[in-house]
């Protein structure tokens, strides 16, 4: 007994012994000279594609910037959203940009301190602005509200609309165009992203902009890596200090200057 006990502990010690081999995520992306980020292009002003097929946004500015500061490439890898966190599971990338802190994700994935708040606020048609002036009010099965598959918004509606009507799509694009065509007559998403697509869409939406959820944006990276977590925390705390994190928010939120590079 005391001899397969010696074994199996034997055992586990080289399994932590071969994983600390392997080194940190910073280990790997120094060795490589590539820094891999994963995404969903699609989420307004975060991480789109412009006219000429190349990734834009918040966050792929800061993430370029990032990789610039430990001297190595920006490597882009746009994936869907409901694969996107086996992606990071499989090492076909380092780090997952912009996804909301769930106690559910927290589960497979760790989270580096949030840098943005993109709580869930409603898009609604037009017709129903006289009589919807709530997220609440949608709380009934004669309404049918949109979300894309997978989101916070998805979750939202789990949690806060539990009676209305359900239509999940692939994308945030298809599930508020859905409502921007009169198909539906709700969509539930991220504040940042209804502010930037009602503006895009006059007449066709209206933004019940009071934000209904708290909602925690951090960067996602696998478990168990303190070393990587430390640097992205201290990263984070560097360009709000020194100005960067303010001038990319101008840049996305306070001007609309990128507009026509996506439509």
């Amino acid at each position: 007994m005391k001899t397969t006990l010696r074994l199996l502990l034997l055992g586990s010690g080289l399994g932590l012994f071969a994983a600390g081999a392997q080194g940190s995520t910073l280990e790997q992306i120094q060795r490589s000279g590539e820094f891999r980020f994963c995404f969903e292009s699609g989420y307004m002003p975060f991480e789109m594609t412009d006219k000429g097929g190349d990734f834009i946004g918040f966050d792929i500015d800061i993430a370029k910037a990032m990789a610039r500061s430990v001297n190595v490439e920006f490597v882009p890898v746009n994936t869907g959203w409901d694969g996107i966190i086996p992606a990071l599971q499989t090492n076909k990338c380092d780090l997952i940009l912009g996804m909301t802190v769930t106690p559910e994700r927290n589960l497979s994935v760790n989270f580096a301190e949030p840098y943005f708040d993109a709580g869930q606020t409603v898009l609604i048609r037009p017709a129903l602005a006289d009589s919807i002036d709530s997220y609440r009010q949608l709380n009934d099965e004669n309404y049918t509200v949109t979300a894309q598959l997978g989101t916070t918004g998805e979750y939202a509606i789990k949690r806060h609309l539990g009676r209305a009507k359900v239509r999940l799509f692939e994308s945030s694009a298809d599930a508020a165009q859905e409502v921007a065509n009169g198909r539906a007559d709700a969509f539930v998403y991220d504040i940042s992203y209804n502010a930037v697509y009602a503006a895009q869409n006059p007449g066709r939406l209206v933004h019940l902009d009071q934000a209904f959820t708290y909602g925690p944006l951090g960067w996602a990276v696998r478990k168990g890596d303190g070393d990587f977590l430390n640097f992205l925390n201290n990263y984070l705390r560097q360009i709000r200090e020194d100005g960067s994190y303010d001038r990319l928010y101008h840049k996305w939120f306070k001007s609309d200057a990128w507009v026509g590079r996506v439509q």
